[in-house]
Formats: structure tokens, sequence, C-alpha cells
């Protein structure tokens, strides 16, 4: 979550904002995990304005070698 603000316009008191193209405000993005993700081995890294995640697996949900006999 965060909050930007509006940015100032650096002129004079005359000048009127018209149109804004960035969003202004407060903000929450929410990440749904996968059923089969453990939640004790996620990892959230946040470098140079990019945050990576990454998810394990759980133990039960990996694929397994079978013996045939």
């Amino acid at each position: 979550s965060g909050e930007r603000k509006p940015a100032q316009p650096d002129t004079g008191e005359d000048t009127r904002v018209y149109a804004q193209e960035r969003f202004t405000g407060a903000f929450r993005r929410v990440i749904e995990l996968p059923e089969n993700a453990d939640p004790d081995k996620v990892i959230a890294r946040y470098v140079n304005g990019c945050l990576t995640v990454s998810v394990g697996r759980s133990e039960a949900s990996k694929p397994r070698a079978i013996a045939v006999q």
C-alpha cells in the first residue's frame, strides 16, 4: 500500500492544471497466492522500484517419481 501525492507545478500562481495524467491518492495491491503455495517459502524483494515475489510450492504438490515393477 502507499500514497501518491499530486505534483506541484514549478510555475507561478497564474498557472492552472486542466489535465493530469498520473493517479494521485491512496492505493493498495493484493495478490492471491495459488492453493499449492507454501506460505513459509514466499520471498518478496523491492529493488530499484521493482517488486519481485518468489513463491515456493508445498511438498505435497510437487511431482514425485513412482517406481514401476
